[in-house]
């Protein structure tokens, strides 16, 4: 009797991860990575530095662009779900 006397406490689930802003976070800093890579890739070619082939500086740069353009429709696609938030009504 004495347990159905107390109050039970609400249960809290614990979250065992990262929070999505720390994805997306580490999301946009790996898009940063792959664009300076790119670039230095770019520059060592450019200079002439041996061992640094045209195709590598054409993949680093297509797959930095790739990258860039996911993380822009991500960014698109959450500018647009917080829009349709903020006009549904109360």
């Amino acid at each position: 009797m004495d347990a159905m006397a107390q109050p039970k406490s609400a249960a809290v689930p614990q979250v065992s991860g990262s929070s999505f802003s720390d994805m997306l976070g580490q999301a946009v800093n790996k898009v940063n990575d792959t664009q300076q890579a790119s670039n230095q890739l770019a520059s060592a070619f450019e200079i002439g530095k041996s061992g640094v082939d045209l195709t590598d500086v054409m993949i680093a740069s297509q797959k930095a662009s790739v990258s860039f353009q996911a993380l822009t429709q991500v960014r698109n696609k959450l500018v647009q779900a917080y829009q349709d938030i903020m006009q549904m009504p109360v």
